[in-house]
């Protein structure tokens, strides 16, 4: 079951596409870190950045690498300069909440986001993603989810998927 706020964002995917799901690339973690460099390079050594998503759990996923960058909410607009430097602007704002840039290293599409850190949804995925670490039988269920919803729409895609996710978080919370 969604949330009325999940609900409102996945009615506003498409729902005429097709969703590709590929094989877990074992190149992942090399253009992570590649990328990871850059932002450091700009932002500071110590600047968070983390490798999440289908690639960071070693499953099958859409053929992206998801990159976060997490501040406190007070950090988030003044990050959007230097990493708009990097990436061109943002291709999405959620003021305080998030911010999706997009690179490519060797063909591959990268997501970058901004993410404030005290995000409710930031935090569910970061308990989201430590259970499935801790529960191999749950990241199995998981990456089967994820190939049986391919050919489906993004809608319904992502439907399924975060009413698999919120089953999750039911059982951390």
């Amino acid at each position: 079951m969604l949330t009325p706020e999940q609900e409102k964002w996945v009615d506003h995917l498409n729902d005429t596409d097709e969703v590709k799901i590929i094989p877990f690339d074992p190149t992942a973690q090399e253009k992570f870190e590649r990328i990871r460099f850059l932002v450091q390079s700009k932002m500071g050594k110590t600047t968070d950045v983390e490798h999440r998503g289908a690639t960071s759990l070693g499953i099958s996923g859409q053929d992206e690498i998801d990159i976060y960058v997490p501040v406190s909410s007070d950090d988030f607009d003044v990050t959007i300069v230097p990493l708009s430097e990097l990436f061109g602007p943002p291709k999405k704002i959620y003021p305080l909440n998030r911010a999706h840039f997009i690179t490519h290293d060797g063909g591959k599409h990268i997501d970058v986001y901004l993410i404030n850190k005290e995000a409710p949804s930031w935090l569910d995925g970061l308990k989201f993603e430590s259970y499935l670490k801790n529960h191999h039988e749950a990241l199995e269920e998981y990456r089967i989810l994820k190939e049986k919803l391919a050919g489906l729409s993004t809608r319904e895609y992502y439907r399924n998927k975060i009413e698999f996710i919120n089953d999750i978080l039911s059982r951390v919370k």
